[in-house]
């Protein structure tokens, strides 16, 4: 409090040493009990004068006192202006050091003037202006819009130094709503966006879009610059919470959640609400297509780089760009409607646009891209995804991105390449690397167990689906049939193969490595497609992930994870591409490099193994064909797997590595694998071998029921978890091409209270171990 108040105290005689800091008590006491002083205004002028230089207030008690008695209808609002620009000059000056100075916390920071304003009551004095505001729009009075832009200036600066002033203001939900309305005005459009945009991060309780007054007039009003910059507010309305690490919560507290929650969540809500706003999404695609000019040149590069490192905030970009908005507004008395036309706005035309670098420019038009592309991806994970999947193909977002590929999405170069980064969307990384990430999250949402995957290849790579299917005499798939040709990429090479093209090229512990394989294993998730791995082997995709894996020298865990993931979808069932395996793992050492890699984390890995013991079984069906015979014989992974010895060490250990409590989205693979393993067992009738090799393990390791009892726990969550009405099971179904009501047979079977079955896991508990009575699933 020394710093704030002096060392010195103004006052004279032992009684009145502390009177400054009586003030501030008093103050700070009124702010927790609600009862005495609440603002500056409320104490004599005289003694807030005379103890301002001591208390190192710089006059802002007085400047509030002045504001407030000159915030009345009736008063003349050009003199609270006045004192208004002296407060934002103020507190500017401390955001600004605040933003520059290492994004130092509040804790961190020591801010005066802001805290001095907030004590004395200056939030709710700069709030009145608002009542004043909207008490004078209602007579058709109009307020001085830079009065209205310091005032939100002010609040904002606020909110950056002064801990707690946003949380307040995000509990005056009328107060919030009224801020949409402010968005009407372009010249105050920035400010209000980026103080919703604060406020919102920070409330309890998520907004509901269709509270806000005539939304659907609102956004319609804007032009595309700010309706990108609106997609940021969007991003937190729209958004589930804690959705970046969804996978690490358990699975348990999900159901229990979804349990206590059965309606729409009011994400959802928002969702339906922003996809009934005619012509929003048609506008999202247009934004994230919009070209940008090509910049050529030797130093554009560096300046580039430059930009990168001091333009990290997008506001102070958005309000250098708004400058010269404005610097074009004055000179012309031209203005761009909202509507189409105004996807080249006048930012285009201004005098200031010319002279800012051809980069600079990139950049700003890459960092609302990111915004677009994320809000474009939340819908797409929705529950109105086939919907958002009708409209993007309709408005063509495919194909436009992939025009922008080589020019804006993925130069040849870029300084990105040299940091790595984790697979958390929300790092804090360059607005090029956030682009690229979102752009691939988007293509990994927009294939996943969708037909409209199709769309991301041109019409010359539909032919050659085409032809791959009538070469192997079988049937092309039905969505491939169906797909739209008007709709697909153009030009020489579609999406997919350009994210082939790229991949190729990324050093090997890249973060896009994970989220570009990510993206292509999504094509290829669903019902097995014979003719689209082929598609992807013709292009050397096997060998590029088996180089990753095995002589790269990549650690990544997860980037590993995605190549595993990537690979058993590529080669499940396919005798080609085993064929080709063989061909690069053509060593002992190459071999048993793979398969530390696979063992060294089995939860990364159990994908590709679940892959392997399929593909077998498919194969050790077709023994008729002479080449599934050859590869059979030859191939060193098909051979490995073929020993039950180790098909019963990768099922022993896939039970020991969770439980219930553990399993997350993320993990719960393991169990389904296990699952996978037991019931091919079954078909062959091998299923008590593989239960009393359980048995016998548990033994050996000394620790007899446990491993059991386990799995016995394990099948009952997963009866719980995959039998619910509202899961969708057909992606177990399509992924191992076996029937679901087999899994839900065989889980029975194994679940069987009959301890004379030899199929029921009770049957190989001795009694003294027998913890079948537990309930571990209870919430």
């Amino acid at each position: 409090m020394a710093t704030l108040l002096g060392s010195e105290s103004p006052c004279t005689g032992g009684k009145r040493r502390n009177c400054n800091s009586n003030i501030v008590t008093k103050f700070t006491a009124s702010k927790i009990t609600g009862q005495g002083f609440s603002r500056g205004t409320q104490l004599p002028g005289g003694l807030l004068q005379e103890r301002d230089k001591r208390a190192k207030w710089h006059g802002i008690p007085t400047l509030l006192q002045k504001l407030y008695e000159s915030s009345h209808p009736n008063s003349d609002l050009s003199h609270a202006h006045s004192f208004l620009k002296v407060l934002s000059s103020q507190l500017s000056m401390e955001a600004m050091s605040f933003v520059t100075e290492d994004r130092k916390t509040a804790q961190e920071s020591t801010f005066p003037n802001t805290y001095t304003f907030d004590l004395f009551g200056g939030v709710d004095v700069s709030l009145t202006f608002f009542v004043l505001y909207a008490l004078l729009n209602s007579v058709s009075v109009t307020v001085n819009d830079d009065l209205v832009k310091d005032c939100l200036s002010v609040l904002y600066n606020c909110c950056i130094c002064t801990e707690g002033v946003t949380k307040s203001l995000a509990a005056r939900d009328d107060f919030v709503l009224f801020l949409f309305t402010l968005m009407t005005n372009k010249k105050t459009f920035l400010q209000t966006a980026t103080l919703i945009e604060d406020i919102l991060g920070v409330k309890k309780e998520m907004i509901q879009l269709e509270g806000i007054p005539n939304l659907s007039g609102l956004v319609q009003s804007f032009d595309q610059q700010q309706l990108a910059n609106f997609c940021r507010i969007l991003s937190v309305t729209i958004s589930e919470p804690d959705v970046g690490n969804d996978d690490k919560h358990t699975l348990l507290a999900k159901n229990a959640q979804q349990k206590r929650n059965a309606s729409p969540s009011r994400a959802e809500v928002n969702q339906v609400t922003l996809l009934n706003i005619p012509g929003f999404i048609e506008r999202l695609c247009k934004l994230a297509t919009r070209k940008v000019s090509e910049a050529t040149g030797a130093n554009f590069l560096q300046e580039l780089e430059d930009w990168y490192t001091w333009l990290d905030n997008a506001l102070v970009l958005d309000a250098l760009m708004q400058m010269a908005t404005e610097e074009a507004e004055q000179s012309s008395t031209d203005f761009p409607s909202p509507s189409e036309s105004s996807d080249e706005s006048s930012l285009a035309t201004s005098p200031l646009r010319h002279r800012l670098p051809q980069s600079m420019k990139i950049v700003h038009e890459i960092m609302y891209k990111v915004e677009v592309l994320y809000v474009l991806c939340v819908l797409l994970m929705g529950r109105q995804r086939n919907q958002v999947h009708k409209m993007l193909a309709e408005f063509r977002l495919i194909p436009g991105l992939n025009n922008l590929f080589e020019k804006l999405i993925w130069r040849k170069y870029t300084a990105s390449n040299h940091v790595v980064h984790g697979q958390n969307e929300n790092c804090d990384c360059s607005p090029e690397i956030s682009f690229k990430i979102q752009f691939l999250r988007l293509l990994q949402s927009f294939s996943d167990h969708h037909e409209n995957k199709y769309l991301l290849l041109n019409s010359q790579e539909l032919n050659e689906l085409s032809a791959i299917s009538m070469k192997a005499n079988i049937p092309e798939v039905e969505a491939l049939v169906n797909t739209d040709r008007s709709l697909v990429c153009d030009g020489k090479k579609g999406l997919l193969t350009r994210i082939l093209t790229v991949m190729k090229r990324e050093p090997p512990d890249s973060s896009f490595r994970f989220w570009q394989a990510r993206a292509v294993e999504s094509f290829l998730r669903g019902a097995t497609s014979y003719a689209d791995q082929m598609f992807l082997l013709k292009r050397g995709l096997l060998e590029h992930i088996l180089f990753c894996i095995i002589d790269s020298g990549c650690t990544s865990r997860d980037v590993l994870q995605s190549y595993f993931d990537l690979l058993g979808e590529l080669m499940k069932f396919n005798i080609d591409a085993f064929k080709r395996f063989n061909k690069y793992v053509n060593t002992p050492e190459k071999f048993q490099t793979f398969l530390t890699q696979i063992n060294s984390s089995l939860v990364d890995s159990n994908m590709l193994v679940r892959c392997i013991v399929l593909s077998l079984d498919r194969f050790e069906s077709q023994t008729e064909d002479v080449k599934v015979v050859e590869v059979l014989s030859e191939c060193c992974l098909l051979s490995y797997m073929a020993r039950v010895e180790n098909r019963l060490s990768f099922l022993f250990r896939l039970i020991n590595i969770i439980n219930v409590q553990t399993l997350t989205q993320e993990n719960v693979s393991c169990l389904n694998t296990s699952l996978v393993i037991l019931m091919l067992a079954r078909r062959k009738a091998k299923l008590p071998f593989y239960l009393n090799a359980l048995r016998e393990k548990e033994y050996a390791e000394k620790y007899p029921g446990c491993l059991l009892n386990n799995f016995h726990n394990l099948l009952r969550f997963w009866q719980r978890h995959y039998l619910n009405k509202d899961k969708d099971s057909t992606c177990l179904e399509n992924s191992s091409c076996i029937p679901f009501s087999y899994w839900k047979e065989t889980v029975s079977v194994l679940l069987g209270s009959d301890r004379t079955s030899l199929c029921a896991i009770a049957s190989y508990i001795d009694e003294p171990f027998m913890d079948l009575d537990r309930d571990l699933l209870e919430d």
